[in-house]
């Protein structure tokens, strides 16, 4: 009996390194860009086909996208392991109530003021924190959340408990929908030429890999750390700031520490190792979660058990699980 072995090639047509290629057809091109343009497709159009309802999930769901690609970044180019998801959506989602409520500023203006005035509260709040790597950063960043919710309630400030209600909504529900979506599909196409760039990337990259060669190439350490969280903390506040103008409320609800546990299941889930992994971990574990509210905080057991599941039997998660089958063609041949 002839004995068979399966033989593995690979499709890709890369050159030396990620960023550079040998296309010499149309072909090649397709088969570079599909998976981009099929995840593109699939933003746009899913919302053409949902209820309101599910819209309505979709639109929570990419700021849960927003929070696990910024948490991504942070972890797997910086090197810091930042848990405080939900502090950026309680500044943002609290400067944006405040400055409706206080001083009656429209939406398309409170909402990237405060994308911008709130990732820098936020930078500023962590950036004693800088030096610290590993489980110390995250303790800590984890910790600030809780003490920013103890602190509302038990001064009464911002409202307190009751929040601050009767906020400006967006009210075109294709708004709500699409504004969302268009800034994913900007921040994933930004951040996988910012982490790809030969110069910056380097850098961002080296921050995790050898902080001693970056320092010795007169490279200041805790500034690259302070702009890569200020990245990611623009990202949490954006969605802070959206949510509260979703729900025209803004209170301690946006500090709930599902802001800080999702992200980081939807980047098990979805794989660490590029921008892509963390936003379709989201899209999985959003709706799964919304379909599960029923259970109540027996959610975080499920995330949980995912987390568990995946890094013990399926550590490199989906998308690059996905990828590798994609650019490999596996046949049996005689031996």
């Amino acid at each position: 009996m002839q004995e068979l072995r399966k033989e593995r090639l690979d499709r890709g047509v890369k050159v030396r390194a990620d960023s550079i290629y040998a296309v010499s057809s149309i072909k090649e091109v397709l088969f570079l860009t599909a998976p981009g343009l099929i995840l593109l497709i699939i933003l746009l159009v899913m919302p053409l086909f949902l209820s309101p309802y599910w819209q309505r999930v979709l639109a929570i769901t990419g700021v849960y996208a927003l929070l696990a690609i910024g948490f991504g970044f942070l972890a797997n180019y910086v090197g810091l392991v930042c848990l405080g998801g939900a502090l950026f959506v309680g500044v943002g989602g609290y400067t944006s109530g405040l400055l409706n409520s206080t001083f009656d500023l429209p939406i398309y203006f409170t909402i990237p003021v405060a994308t911008v005035i709130g990732a820098l509260i936020c930078t500023i709040l962590l950036l004693p924190c800088l030096p610290l790597r590993g489980v110390y950063f995250a303790i800590v960043s984890f910790t600030y959340p809780l003490l920013g919710a103890r602190l509302i309630a038990a001064t009464a400030v911002f409202g307190g408990t009751d929040g601050i209600a009767g906020l400006d909504v967006i009210v075109s529900k294709w708004t709500v929908i699409y504004l969302v979506v268009f800034v994913i599909i900007i921040v994933v196409f930004g951040l996988s030429r910012l982490v790809n760039y030969e110069d910056v990337g380097m850098v961002i990259r080296g921050v995790k890999d050898n902080e001693q060669a970056i320092t010795a190439s007169g490279i200041n350490i805790t500034l690259v750390k302070a702009q890569s969280v200020y990245i990611s903390a623009a990202l949490g506040c954006f969605g802070g700031a959206y949510l509260t103008h979703l729900y025209g409320w803004v209170g301690m609800s946006l500090l709930a520490v599902d802001f800080s546990i999702l992200p980081i299941a939807a980047t098990v889930v979805g794989g660490i190792g590029n921008v892509f992994g963390p936003l379709v971990g989201a899209l999985i574990l959003g709706p799964v979660s919304e379909a599960l509210r029923a259970f109540g905080t027996l959610r975080i057991a499920f995330y949980a058990i995912v987390m568990v599941l995946f890094i013990v039997f399926w550590t490199e998660g989906l998308v690059e699980y996905l990828r590798r089958k994609y650019e490999q063609f596996e046949r049996w041949v005689k031996v």
